[in-house]
């Protein structure tokens, strides 16, 4: 990824973190009192205020110093969402059986890491371009893939298996992880008023996801 940082924002900060995944929609309302809804963004694209999980003077530091390092807007980074940063529930243990990346055809030996959102009424794919070190484990036809037998990209999420352990045509490619999002500061400007913020008043530091 052009101008991006392969470091985390400081995890205590990520915590206490507010925001989540934003959709665009257009919706037209019509004569007979119907809507036509139209989806601009085929993906959702997450918003965070970092400010929310800043609670003393030196959190506010390490945001500035973190911040400074980054050059404001410039270069991307890593991110914790404090919900969504597994490929399973955030209190269930991972799994290599947790989300489907392919299915084998005994020749493609490289898979994308993703992670579906479903229901019985529909489903949507998000790409997983940020998993974290060693938290990738790998299954096929749910079998246990040893490490030894597939390599993690973790700068862009793609899974790669060695020769002699390609999925065969139509084994179930599956896997487990633990992720970040990839963000940016959505300013090149932080305010700060350090009486105000004795008195509780939190400085607004967005974040805004970037594609992988």
């Amino acid at each position: 990824m052009t101008g991006f940082h392969e470091v985390r924002f400081p995890l205590r900060i990520a915590l206490g973190t507010s925001g989540g995944p934003v959709r665009r929609t257009d919706i037209v309302s019509l004569s007979n009192g119907r809507e036509n809804r139209n989806r601009r963004w085929h993906d959702a694209r997450r918003r965070y205020d970092a400010g929310s999980g800043v609670r003393s003077v030196d959190d506010l530091y390490a945001v500035l110093a973190f911040f400074e390092a980054r050059a404001g807007q410039l270069y991307g980074f890593r991110f914790r969402d404090p919900v969504d940063f597994k490929s399973c529930a955030p209190t269930n243990a991972i799994s290599a059986s947790d989300q489907r990346i392919g299915t084998g055809d005994g020749t493609t030996a490289a898979f994308q890491l993703t992670k579906t959102y479903q229901d019985t009424g529909g489903a949507t794919t998000r790409t997983i371009a940020k998993p974290v070190a060693g938290s990738v484990v790998v299954s096929i036809a749910d079998v246990a893939v040893p490490a030894g037998q597939y390599a993690v990209d973790h700068a862009t999420g793609v899974v790669t298996f060695t020769a002699g352990a390609v999925p065969k045509s139509g084994q179930a490619v599956r896997a487990g992880f633990e992720f970040d999002v990839p963000v940016r500061f959505d300013t090149d400007r932080i305010d700060i008023d350090l009486a105000q913020f004795n008195a509780g008043r939190i400085p607004s530091i967005p974040l805004v996801e970037i594609a992988p």
